[in-house]
């Protein structure tokens, strides 16, 4: 089974989020910051990181800078989430070191489709 790693302060995200990725056959362990992700990353070895950029204390671009970084976590493919659905967060998002972007309101059907597409390559 995919192991998912959320990264979202908001819990309404990420429990409508969490909910329909476990109804779609993902484990799925949730980081609350940041910090926290970073700290997630290494110790759960998540298949892919769903990153939201927005987030106070450190945000999501940060951490992704810190996990790409790390020998332990540099491997992990990370789908930076924003509702920023304009290009050049896109941009800021992939040379932060994203391996992929998508915007809130999630599409869920778009998402997985990006979910598999990282995990096979």
């Amino acid at each position: 089974m995919v192991k998912v790693l959320l990264v979202d302060d908001d819990e309404l995200n990420r429990d409508m989020l969490s909910r329909r990725l476990v109804r779609n056959n993902y484990t799925v362990v949730i980081a609350v910051n940041g910090e926290e992700s970073i700290r997630m990353a290494e110790t759960n070895q998540p298949d892919i990181i769903l990153m939201d950029m927005n987030m106070p204390m450190m945000d999501g671009l940060e951490a992704t800078r810190q996990i790409k970084n790390n020998p332990l976590t540099a491997n992990i493919p990370i789908l930076i989430l924003s509702a920023h659905a304009m290009p050049s967060y896109a941009a800021k998002a992939i040379a932060g070191g994203g391996d992929d972007y998508d915007t809130k309101p999630i599409d869920l059907e778009r998402l997985l489709g990006k979910i598999q597409a990282l995990i096979k390559k």
